[in-house]
C-alpha cells in the first residue's frame, strides 16, 4: 500500500503534528506500506529556515525509510493572521503541484490543526481518483475565535463552510479527541466515518530517566524546585498566567526562592513574555530557545513537574495537549491547567494535579503541593510510565492503520 501524507510540518520541526506524523508514517513503514510525505521546509514555529534546508520548489529526502518531499511556500513566522494565511494557502497549492508528481498511491491523508493542508488532500485525491482521510488534530477555525485572533465576521463564517464542505467530502476523518467527533456529529457530520485515534508517546524516547546533571549546572538550578513549560508560547497557551505565579513566588518570603519556573521553546508570544519578565525582574524565570527533537528528553528530565496549560475557552474543554503523553513517558507529575477531556484523563491515570486555567494562584498552590508532599509527588512520578503503555505511539499507529487498510481498496474519492 502506498500512503501520500500531507503535512505543513515535519521532523525537523519539533511541535506536536510533526511528531506525530513521523512517529506514525515510521511505523507504517516497518509494517511494510510506502510512505511519502509531502510538507515544507522546516520553519515553525520562528518562520526561518533551519539550517540544512532551503525553500526551494522541490527537495527530498529519506527519513527512517519515509520519502519525505519538501515544497515551496510562502514562510511567515507564526504570528500575523493574513500573513499566516498566505503561508498556509502557497503550501496548499504547491502540494498539490507536487502530489501530481507522485505515483501509484492508493490513499491521501491531510491533517490539521488548519485545514488548507486538507483542502490540498481533497484535490490531491480527487485528481488522483483516490479515497481521502482527514485528520482533525484541532477545530479550526473556531480556535481562531477562541484565542481572539479574528473576531466574527464573513471571512470566518467563509472558512467554516469550507471546513464543513471538507468534513462531508473526506471518506473518512481520524479525530484526535472524542470531543472532537462529538462537536462534528452535532453539526451534521456522519458519525459512522469518524474514527478516534488520540495522541500518544513514543515510550522508546520518552522515559524515566535522571536528571541531565549537565544541564541542570549549566541553568543553575541545583537545589531548586523546577516547574516547567516545554512547547509553543502561544495565543492559546495563555503563559502569562505562569509568569504570575513566579511574580507571586517572589513575594513570598518563606520559601520563595526555592522554585525556578523554566519555559522552552518558541512562538508568537515568546518576544512579550520575555520583555515582561524582564520588566518585572523575574529572575526565577528561565527562557530556552527550541532545541532539536533528540534534546528534548533531556530537558524533560531537569522537571520536578510540568505545566500543562491552555486559555479558560469553552473550546479547549475538547483538546487533549499531546505533551501530557510525554509527561506521562517521563514519569513527571503534571500541573494540568486545561478543562475538559484531557483533565479526565489526568484524573483517571493519577499522573497530575489539576488547577484552574489562567489562575496563578491555583498553580502555584499547586506547586508547594506538590513539592511538600513527597509521598504523592512519588506517586504520581510512578503513575505516569504505567499510563504512557495505553498510549503508545506504536500501537495508536496501527490502530490509524487499519483504517487506512480498510479504505485504501476503495478506487474512487
Amino acid at each position: 500500500m502506498h500512503i501520500l501524507f500531507l503535512t505543513d510540518n515535519f521532523p525537523p520541526e519539533v511541535n506536536a503534528p510533526a511528531s506525530r506524523t513521523f512517529e506514525h508514517c515510521r511505523e507504517w513503514v516497518k509494517a511494510g506500506h510506502k510512505v511519502t510525505v509531502i510538507t515544507c521546509a522546516p520553519n515553525f514555529p520562528t518562520g526561518k529556515v533551519f539550517d540544512g534546508y532551503r525553500n526551494w520548489p522541490w527537495q527530498t529526502e529519506d527519513m527512517d525509510g519515509i520519502r519525505v518531499i519538501r515544497v515551496w511556500s510562502y514562510i511567515s513566522a507564526n504570528k500575523g493572521f493574513l500573513l499566516r494565511i498566505l503561508d498556509y494557502v502557497s503550501f496548499m497549492l504547491s502540494s498539490v503541484i507536487g502530489s501530481l508528481c507522485v505515483r501509484k498511491v492508493d490513499i491521501v491523508i491531510g491533517t490539521s490543526p488548519q485545514f488548507f493542508t486538507a483542502c490540498a488532500a481533497f484535490l490531491s485525491a480527487f485528481l488522483k481518483r483516490r479515497p481521502w482521510i482527514f485528520e482533525l488534530r484541532d477545530i479550526w477555525p473556531e480556535s481562531i475565535r477562541a484565542v481572539g485572533a479574528m473576531k466574527d465576521s464573513a471571512a470566518l463564517r467563509f472558512l467554516e463552510k469550507v471546513e464543513l464542505f471538507l468534513y462531508r467530502k473526506a471518506t473518512a476523518i481520524v479525530s484526535v479527541t472524542e470531543s472532537f467527533r462529538e462537536n462534528l456529529m452535532q453539526r451534521g457530520v456522519d458519525g459512522d466515518k469518524i474514527e478516534v485515534v488520540t495522541n500518544g508517546v513514543d515510550t522508546s524516547r520518552y522515559s524515566p530517566r535522571e536528571k541531565d546533571t549537565a544541564l541542570v549546572a549549566a541553568l543553575r538550578l541545583q537545589g531548586k524546585f523546577v516547574v516547567g513549560y516545554i512547547g509553543t508560547h502561544g495565543m492559546a497557551h495563555s503563559l502569562g498566567t505562569v509568569l504570575d505565579a513566579a511574580k507571586l513566588c517572589k513575594g513570598d518570603r518563606q520559601g520563595g526562592d526555592r522554585y525556578r519556573f523554566v519555559l522552552l521553546g518558541d512562538g508568537a508570544e515568546k518576544e512579550a513574555l520575555q520583555a515582561r519578565a524582564h520588566a518585572q525582574g523575574l529572575d526565577n524565570v528561565i527562557f530556552i530557545d527550541s532545541v532539536p527533537k533528540d534534546e528534548v528528553a533531556d530537558y524533560w528530565s531537569i522537571l520536578d513537574a510540568a505545566i500543562i496549560h491552555l486559555k479558560s475557552t469553552e473550546l479547549f474543554k475538547s483538546v487533549i495537549p499531546s505533551k501530557l503523553f510525554e509527561c506521562m513517558g517521563m514519569g513527571i507529575p503534571v500541573l494540568h491547567g486545561v478543562k475538559g477531556e484531557s483533565a479526565v484523563i489526568v484524573q483517571r491515570e493519577q499522573v497530575g494535579i489539576l488547577f484552574e486555567p489562567e489562575n496563578a494562584g491555583a498553580l502555584l498552590k499547586a506547586v508547594q503541593r506538590l513539592d511538600h508532599d513527597d509521598q504523592l509527588r512519588q506517586s504520581l512520578k510512578a503513575n505516569g510510565p504505567v499510563a504512557a503503555g495505553r498510549y503508545d505511539r506504536v500501537v495508536l499507529a496501527a490502530r490509524m492503520l487499519e483504517v487506512i487498510g480498510r479504505l485504501a481498496g476503495t478506487k474512487r474519492a
